[in-house]
């Protein structure tokens, strides 16, 4: 939170394990994929070049990029929708991250 007092921080550089920190999030909703989350929780809260470090961390855990919400989309249909996240898509296809449709969810 920002404010008079604590002035906000722009192009923070984020630790390793700050960046891997996001991977121990858990869903608010249990009927939430945990993936999902996760994936989205960093792709709101990180700059592209922190989120491209992110994706090694989650692909090397084991974690599933194609992980898709309630109405079948994948992180990658979501970010496909925002016109200035070309950086954070590109990142995610060159790790193998599928639309929904591609992933056959």
């Amino acid at each position: 939170m920002s404010g008079p007092d604590k002035p906000k921080v722009i192009g923070e550089e984020w630790s390793d394990e700050r960046v891997k920190s996001f991977l121990a999030i858990e869903p608010a909703d249990a009927g939430a994929h945990a993936d999902f989350v996760v994936l989205q929780k960093a792709y709101q809260a990180m700059r592209a070049e922190d989120f491209e470090r992110f994706i090694g961390f989650f692909v090397a855990a084991g974690r599933n990029l194609n992980a898709a919400d309630g109405s079948g989309e994948t992180i990658l249909d979501h970010i496909l929708k925002h016109r200035r996240s070309t950086a954070y898509a590109e990142a995610l296809k060159a790790a193998g991250a599928k639309t929904g449709a591609e992933a056959g969810s």
